[in-house]
């Protein structure tokens, strides 16, 4: 007999000091439909894929695939330049180092160039005195950002981030 345990964290990690969101019971249930209907499509899709293999599944190289599509999003600072750029919107690299807490320049040129070589922010430069730069998701950033946001709110719910409240 095998047992599965599973320990639900309900502490706020460290990086998070702030107190949970509080959300509505209506919106709570909002959002986890939400969730539930991307885990459903989820389903659909990978059983479209598998449609596709006429024997077994290729287990290498649909977890080498998932490693290369989430790549970009594994670099320390990455994830930070994304949200940041899809929360707050088109910033200067200036404005994106202060609201990025403790990045340093350098890492913060590097990142973006990386970010901008995958196609997820553009750099856009307006020739007025003096040169203007702004950065800004691309619509595949903002794809992403789309796409990514209903596994951010299930990890925020799992997390205890956010809790529901009866009014």
């Amino acid at each position: 007999m095998v047992h599965f345990i599973h320990l639900m964290p309900f502490c706020i990690p460290d990086n998070m000091s702030k107190q949970p969101m509080s959300i509505s019971d209506e919106d709570y249930k909002k959002v986890n439909d939400a969730i539930t209907a991307v885990k459903d499509d989820g389903k659909a899709i990978r059983s479209i894929f598998e449609s596709y293999y006429e024997s077994e599944v290729d287990i290498d190289w649909e977890v080498d695939a998932a490693v290369d599509a989430f790549s970009i999003f594994s670099s320390r600072w990455t994830v930070e330049i994304l949200a940041t750029l899809y929360i707050a919107g088109d910033r200067r690299f200036n404005e994106l180092r202060k609201l990025l807490r403790g990045i340093s320049s350098r890492t913060l040129s590097d990142k973006l160039t990386k970010c901008v070589e995958t196609g997820l922010v553009d750099r856009v430069v307006e020739t007025t005195s003096p040169v203007k730069v702004t950065y800004q998701l691309t619509e595949h950033g903002r794809d992403a950002g789309r796409l990514l946001g209903p596994l951010v709110a299930y990890m925020k719910i799992y997390q205890g981030r956010v809790t529901r409240h009866s009014i």
